[in-house]
C-alpha cells in the first residue's frame, strides 16, 4: 500500500503548477499513481481505491488544462 500513501501525501501536497516544467513532473507523477492504483483496483475492487482516482484524475486535468494554455499561447 505504499503506492496508496503516496497518491494520499501527493494530494495533500500544495501544488503551485506556477513553471511549465512543474505541470509536466506533475502531470507524469500523477498519471503513474493513477495506472499503479488502478492495477491494484482490479485486484482488490476497493470503492475508495476507486475514489483516490477519481480525485487525482482531477488534479491531472487541472495540471494538463494549464499545460495546454501555455502550449497554445
Amino acid at each position: 500500500m505504499d503506492l496508496v500513501e503516496k497518491a494520499l501525501e501527493f494530494e495533500q501536497r500544495k501544488i503551485s503548477l506556477k513553471t511549465t516544467n512543474e505541470r509536466i513532473i506533475a502531470s507524469k507523477e500523477i498519471k503513474a499513481l493513477i495506472l499503479g492504483i488502478n492495477e491494484i483496483y482490479k485486484k482488490t475492487k476497493n470503492p475508495n481505491l476507486m475514489d483516490l482516482m477519481k480525485r487525482l484524475t482531477v488534479i491531472k486535468k487541472k495540471a494538463e488544462k494549464r499545460l495546454l494554455m501555455t502550449v497554445r499561447v
